[in-house]
């Protein structure tokens, strides 16, 4: 298996009422020191954010073997029985770039400067995904990176 059919990233889709949702990226980590694997939340998107970045979400999505939707299901290519719709599993890769994508536009409101980081997002080489990956979710640092991110893609 190589590291790109690695699937260490899961995709939720949660309704918040109505015809609203949020979508919730979450990393599978390995654990360390014989302690068990634990799942963390990378980061959510919703609302106007959400609609702005649907295009990569659905490239990624993709991506990693799914088809679409179809009236409320998800349907593998690989597979024609549906899946549940609530998850979906994503590459490695696929989950750098969408975890990055959710964490720089998260606080943004303007349409036109997340448009700017969406498009930023999917012009950068995996390399540079990994990197700017690396640094905004570091525990410390991570709001920093963050913010440099949003200003090194869209100006503030």
């Amino acid at each position: 298996m190589t590291a790109e059919e690695k699937r260490v990233f899961r995709l939720r889709v949660e309704p918040l009422g109505g015809d609203a949702w949020r979508l919730s990226l979450w990393q599978d980590l390995p654990g360390s020191n014989g302690r068990k694997p634990e799942r963390r939340r990378v980061a959510g998107l919703e609302g106007t954010s959400l609609l702005v970045a649907m295009d990569q979400v659905l490239e990624q999505v993709r991506a990693a073997g799914y088809r679409g939707l179809r009236g409320g299901e998800v349907v593998r290519t690989r597979q024609r029985r549906p899946i549940e719709a609530h998850e979906f599993q994503l590459s490695e890769t696929g989950g750098v770039r969408l975890g990055l994508l959710f964490l720089a536009l998260r606080p943004l409101r303007r349409v036109e400067r997340m448009e700017r980081v969406v498009a930023g997002v999917r012009t950068m080489t995996d390399e540079e995904a990994y990197y700017w990956f690396s640094k905004c979710t570091a525990r410390e640092s991570g709001r920093r990176a963050q913010r440099a991110l949003r200003i090194l893609l869209a100006g503030e």
